[in-house]
């Protein structure tokens, strides 16, 4: 019975530290998204229909390693389809360190009505490659 006490502190102390490293990610990342990306994807994240792609309730997000890539090397060389609308712009790298792509990534994924179980952190960024 101790044991599975333990362990059930353990694993509460964990999740608690987690979400405590998510909550100042999302922070931070807010902070970056007033400096860099409100201009064009707007305050409330809904973007300019036909010119920014919104990220509110965007169903782009959903594949995370295309839109850190796009975050992290800027530049779209494609149509891009959000929400069913088509975009063809242009996004600047922002010469973003992996650990600020991630807490970017992190706000976003977390405001405006989405919401995402997914903590993006240094490591994972660093893994995402360009295309070119």
């Amino acid at each position: 019975m101790r044991l599975l006490v333990v362990i059930i502190f353990i694993l509460n102390g964990f999740y608690s530290y987690s979400q405590n490293q998510k909550i100042a990610s999302i922070k931070r990342g807010q902070l970056l998204y007033e400096d860099l990306c409100l201009r064009c994807h707007m305050p409330n994240g809904k973007g300019v229909q036909g010119v920014f792609p919104p990220l509110a309730n965007s169903d782009y997000l959903n594949d995370i390693t295309a839109t850190i890539r796009i975050i992290k090397y800027g530049g779209i060389k494609e149509d891009l389809v959000v929400n069913g609308v088509t975009y063809n712009g242009y996004m600047e790298s922002q010469g973003l360190s992996d650990d600020e792509i991630a807490d970017v990534a992190n706000y976003v994924l977390n405001s405006w009505g989405n919401s995402s179980k997914l903590v993006m952190d240094e490591k994972e960024v660093s893994k995402i490659k360009s295309n070119d």
